[in-house]
């Protein structure tokens, strides 16, 4: 029964979306109706509490990955990209003026 339970709630709403107040809610009012003791009762709202976690934190790592994977494909430049196009085109600019100032002295 137990685990009938368990899978009801993991298909119907997810564990993702279920808080641990909402569980033991849940699991509270099934130990009130008798359909699960109250051993039961926290055995269940410690199992979901930790699947919730465990997908939660896979959802997470995917979104981030998924994340990166369309940044990298947009075809816009990164900040970091912008700051090290700017350091060389200082660098340039120095490069430029001193073969000016090179050009002027040697007239």
């Amino acid at each position: 029964m137990l685990e009938l339970i368990k899978k009801g709630f993991l298909a119907g709403i997810g564990a993702v979306v279920l808080t641990k107040e909402k569980i033991e809610e849940i699991t509270h009012r099934l130990v009130e109706e008798g359909k699960i003791s109250t051993e039961e009762s926290q055995k269940l709202a410690d199992e979901m509490v930790k699947t919730g976690e465990k997908q939660w934190e896979e959802f997470n790592v995917k979104t981030t990955d998924t994340m990166k994977k369309w940044v990298e494909n947009l075809e816009f430049a990164r900040k970091k990209d912008l700051e090290d196009l700017k350091r060389q085109v200082e660098i340039l600019e120095q490069r430029l003026s001193a073969v000016e100032e090179l050009q002027i002295r040697e007239k």
